[in-house]
């Protein structure tokens, strides 16, 4: 065979077996995106959406069709590659007013009870399951609570929903929407769960002015989700409260305190007094930038060091102070009230908080929260109400459902670009091939 002969030969075997290659991954694919959706349909099943939710929905409606597609369209609309509403029903061929319809089927506080009531039928059974187990298990279970806002941006203006807000993610003042967030995490982030939800009014007029600020509504919140655990039987141990220094108010601590016999840990402010026990003052500069405190290695995580003190602040009495340093990072401080944790099971705690920076994340990026805009106070908070719900289905779909095989973004874009080809009768998808 000449060389060139065998040179075409090569190349168009070449040809050959790319093709046979792009055929095979559009195959797996495919399948990768039916599994996707069988899983998510099977995650919507196992928390009761269909049956609570949906029905609700239905009848507040006084629909005939089922609704379950079209909720769930509105949930996630980036599993047909869409971020506003409009977008959506182009994409699915609906009426342009299912979205507006769907979203102020409930006033607001029926939304706010849906979730609440998810957060409680999920985290019920796990505590009943390891209440009785031996402490080894029980410390892998364990339920931090965490505190955080958001600033979602400047949709609802005509509302009064809107404000100016310092946004962390930006690192400077927006106009938007500025949710406040409880939710539970349980051990090393098995598993997330919103537990309430609430929309900080601006600047109100009439009866009631001023609203509640973040810390009025931080308390009120974790009072009535232990409140609602205490009614349905549930002996929970002390809670353990993370959250940024905005939330570094000794009145909300010191009642987390003594309401709870919890504790409340916050970053500590550079700005802030302390009188050592040796007698010596500093400042939370000191603590940061000073290199002569008692270090310790932790015991988890290498190359992380730590100094646990025990001081004496003028605002929250007897304080716990924990330095962190770790390579690479600015060195920071634990604050809480004094307490019998070691230093290293406070610095493991304060690690969970970055669980709901990941939730606002998943918000924002994965479910384009911020892409709505609609006509009534009650149809925000139940778009925000329902991404909350997708944001949680769609973690509890890669934990429970898939083991940890399938990652959110995987779900995510696979049902993006294949759900043409995925058969679901439920969720109202016929593959077309």
């Amino acid at each position: 065979m000449s060389p060139i002969k065998r040179y075409v030969k090569k190349q168009a075997k070449a040809r050959q077996r790319r093709r046979l290659q792009a055929h095979e991954r559009l195959e797996r694919d495919r399948r990768q995106a039916q599994r996707a959706a069988e899983a998510l349909h099977q995650a919507l099943e196992a928390l009761g959406l269909p049956e609570n939710l949906v029905v609700e929905i239905e009848g507040r409606l006084r629909s005939q069709h089922k609704l379950l597609s079209k909720i769930i369209g509105v949930m996630f609309p980036a599993l047909f590659g869409c971020r506003t509403p409009s977008e959506l029903c182009r994409v699915r061929g609906w009426d342009k007013h299912w979205p507006s319809r769907l979203l102020g089927a409930l006033p607001k506080r029926s939304w706010l009870k849906r979730l609440r009531r998810l957060g409680l039928e999920v985290l019920e059974p796990l505590w009943r399951h390891v209440q009785d187990k031996s402490p080894a298990t029980q410390s892998r279970w364990q339920w931090t609570w965490v505190w955080d806002d958001s600033v979602f941006h400047k949709y609802g203006a005509q509302l009064g929903l809107v404000g100016r807000w310092w946004s962390g993610q930006q690192k400077r003042v927006l106009s938007g929407i500025d949710g406040l967030l409880l939710l539970v995490v349980v051990g090393e982030g098995r598993l997330i769960v919103p537990v309430d939800f609430a929309i900080r009014r601006p600047d109100p007029v009439g009866p009631g002015a001023p609203c509640r600020d973040k810390l009025h509504w931080a308390r009120l919140m974790l009072d009535e989700r232990l409140a609602a655990f205490h009614r349905r039987g549930l002996a929970l141990p002390a809670p353990m409260v993370v959250a940024d220094s905005w939330f570094s108010d000794s009145k909300l601590m010191q009642h987390v305190h003594e309401a709870h016999q919890g504790t409340v840990l916050v970053e500590g402010k550079q700005s802030y007094t302390f009188l050592l026990a040796d007698g010596s003052k500093v400042k939370g500069h000191d603590l940061v930038h000073q290199p002569d405190w008692p270090w310790r290695e932790s015991p988890w995580e290498p190359r992380v060091r730590y100094a646990r003190l025990t001081a004496t602040s003028p605002t929250y009495g007897e304080v716990t102070v924990v330095i962190v340093d770790e390579p690479g990072q600015d060195r920071f401080y634990l604050l809480c009230l004094e307490t019998a944790r070691s230093a290293p099971q406070l610095i493991r705690r304060w690690r969970r908080r970055s669980w709901i920076e990941f939730v606002f994340r998943t918000l924002k990026h994965l479910l384009a929260t911020e892409s709505c805009q609609v006509h009534s106070e009650d149809a925000y908070y139940g778009h925000l109400v329902l991404r909350l719900m997708g944001c949680f289905v769609l973690f509890y779909t890669s934990r429970v459902i898939c083991k940890g095989e399938l990652t959110m973004e995987e779900i995510i874009f696979s049902l993006k670009h294949y759900w043409r080809f995925v058969d679901v009768e439920a969720l109202e998808l016929q593959a077309l091939s």
